[in-house]
C-alpha cells in the first residue's frame, strides 16, 4: 500500500473510531471492570465480541455488499422490511436515544461534577442547548466531517483519555486478581459481558456509519466499487483494533480501582472517583473534557449519518440541512428528560434491534453460500424478529410490564424458548428460520434453479 494511501486510510479509520467511540464506550467497560473483578478476562471477551467484533462485521458487511447504505442492505429482505428496519435503527442511534444520551452523559458525568449542586435542571438545559448548537455547526458541514472528527476531535479525545489511563496504569489502585466479582459476573461473566456490549450500540452504528465511511473514501478519489469496499473494510479493522485496546485498558483500570473504592452505581461515577484520586480537582476537569469531546464527536457523526440516510429514504422530502436541524432539536428535548429515563427505555429497543442487526450482518457476509436468496433472508429475519419481540418485552421497565400484564407472557417465553431467560432467546429461532429458508430454497430451486425474482442479484456481493 502506498504511503499516501496508508495515511488517508488511517485518517478515515480515525474518523470511524471517532464516530463509534462516545462516552458510553468509556462508562460501560469501567463499570464492567469494577463488577467483574478476577473474571475480568471472561467478561472482556464477551464485551469485545459485541462491542468490537460486531461493529467491525457491520462495516465489513456494508463494504462487501457494495450497497450505498443500510436501506439498500436491509431491503434485500424486502422493501417494507428495509424501510422499517432502517428507520427504527437510525432513530434509535439517532434522536430518540443515542444522540440525547451524548448530551446527558456529558453533563451528568463531566459537567455536573464541576458545577455547584443546585439548579441542575437548568444547568442541563443550558448545557444541552450549547452542546447541540456545536453539534449542529459541525453537522451542517458534512463534507468536512473527515477533517473535523478524523483530524481534530478524535486526536483531542485520545489525548485527554491517555492522560487518565496512563496515570492509572502506572500507579494502580489495586490488583484485580484479588477482587471478587459481583452480580451476574460472578457466575456468568462471559454472557453478561456479551449483553453489556449491546449498550454501546456500536453494532447498529457499524451499519449506520458505513455510508459516511464510503462517502469519505469516495471523496478521496476512490471510485471503483471493489476498492471502496476494500478500504471500507480496512478502515473498520484499524478502528476496531484501537477500540479493543481502549476497552481492555479501561476495563483493567476499573477493576483495579476496586482496591480502593466500592462498586460505583455506574461507570461514570467510577471514572470520576478514579480521576479525582489521581488528579484532585483537576481530575474532574480532565474527565469533563474527555467525556464532552467523546460525546461531541459521536453526536456529530450520528446527526450526519441520520440526515444523509433520511434524505435518501425520502428523496422528495426535506433537505439534509432541515433533517439535521430537526434531529438536533428533537435530541435537545429528549436529552432533558434525563439519563436514567433514556437508558431505561433504550434497553428494550436494543434487545429487539440487536438480533435483527446480527442476523443481517451474518447473512450478508455469508450471502454467497445461498446466492443472497431473498427467501432465506425473509425466513431467518422473520423468526428472529418474532423471538426478539419477547426480549423486548422482558427488558421493559418493571412498572410498564406490570401495568400491561406482560409478566405471564415473558414467563411463558422463558419456559419454552432456549436461552430466553439469559437474553439470547432469538438464537435458536434464527437458526430454525435459516434452516427452513434453505429448505424452501432447495425445494424451489429444483423448479427454478436461478431463484427467479426471489434472488438478489449476485453482483451485489464480492
Amino acid at each position: 500500500m502506498e504511503k499516501r494511501t496508508l495515511k488517508e486510510l488511517l485518517v478515515v479509520a480515525s474518523m470511524l473510531f471517532g464516530m463509534f467511540f462516545g462516552a458510553g464506550n468509556l462508562i460501560f467497560p469501567a463499570s464492567m471492570g469494577q463488577m467483574a473483578g478476577w473474571n475480568l478476562w471472561q467478561a472482556s471477551a464477551g464485551f469485545l465480541i459485541t462491542g468490537v467484533g460486531l461493529p467491525l462485521l457491520g462495516v465489513a458487511a456494508l463494504g462487501i455488499s457494495r450497497e450505498d447504505g443500510l436501506l439498500g442492505l436491509s431491503s434485500r429482505v424486502g422493501k417494507r422490511y428495509g424501510l422499517f428496519f432502517t428507520c427504527v435503527l437510525y432513530l434509535t442511534i439517532g434522536p430518540f436515544f443515542a444522540i440525547p444520551r451524548c448530551a446527558t452523559v456529558s453533563y451528568t458525568v463531566g459537567i455536573e461534577r464541576v458545577l455547584p449542586g443546585a439548579g441542575q435542571t437548568v444547568g442541563l438545559a443550558v448545557f444541552s442547548l450549547l452542546f447541540f448548537g456545536v453539534v449542529l455547526f459541525f453537522s451542517l458541514r458534512p463534507g468536512e466531517i473527515l477533517t473535523w472528527i478524523g483530524k481534530v476531535l478524535n486526536p483531542l479525545f485520545l489525548f485527554f483519555l491517555a492522560i487518565l489511563v496512563v496515570r492509572a496504569l502506572v500507579s494502580p489502585l489495586g490488583n484485580f486478581a484479588e477482587i471478587a466479582p459481583s452480580g451476574a459476573y460472578a457466575s456468568h461473566a462471559f454472557s453478561t459481558g456479551l449483553l453489556e456490549g449491546y449498550n454501546t450500540m456500536d453494532a447498529l452504528a457499524g451499519l449506520a456509519f458505513g455510508i459516511v465511511v464510503v462517502e469519505a473514501i469516495r471523496g478521496l478519489g476512490v471510485k471503483e466499487p471493489g476498492q471502496v469496499a476494500k478500504r471500507t473494510v480496512y478502515a473498520g479493522i484499524f478502528s476496531s483494533l484501537l477500540m479493543a485496546l481502549i476497552y481492555v485498558l479501561v476495563t483493567v483500570v476499573g477493576a483495579q480501582s476496586r482496591g480502593m473504592f466500592d462498586v460505583a452505581s455506574n461507570g461514570g461515577e467510577a471514572l470520576a472517583q478514579i480521576a479525582e484520586h489521581y488528579f484532585g480537582g483537576a481530575g474532574a476537569v480532565i474527565l469533563a473534557a474527555t467525556i464532552t469531546v467523546a460525546c461531541l464527536k459521536t453526536a456529530v457523526g450520528l446527526v450526519t449519518s441520520c440526515g444523509e440516510t433520511f434524505v435518501r429514504m425520502f428523496p422528495g422530502g426535506p433537505s439534509y440541512r432541515v433533517w439535521a436541524v430537526v434531529f438536533c432539536i428533537l435530541s435537545f428535548l429528549i436529552a432533558n428528560v434525563g439519563l436514567d429515563a433514556i437508558i431505561a427505555y433504550s434497553t428494550p429497543v436494543l434487545m429487539f434491534l440487536y438480533p435483527l442487526a446480527i442476523v443481517l450482518i451474518l447473512l450478508t457476509l455469508c450471502g454467497k453460500a445461498f446466492h443472497n436468496d431473498r427467501v432465506v433472508l425473509q425466513w431467518t429475519a422473520g423468526f428472529t424478529a418474532a423471538a426478539a419481540a419477547f426480549d423486548f418485552l422482558r427488558a421493559l421497565p418493571e412498572g410498564v410490564r406490570t401495568a400491561l400484564h406482560l409478566d405471564p407472557v415473558v414467563g411463558l417465553a422463558d419456559a419454552w424458548i432456549p436461552l430466553a431467560s439469559q437474553g439470547f432467546g432469538w438464537i435458536c429461532p434464527a437458526v430454525v428460520g435459516l434452516l427452513i429458508g434453505l429448505l424452501v430454497r432447495y425445494i424451489g430451486g429444483k423448479k427454478n434453479p436461478t431463484g427467479g425474482e426471489k434472488a438478489v442479484p449476485s453482483q451485489a456481493s464480492l
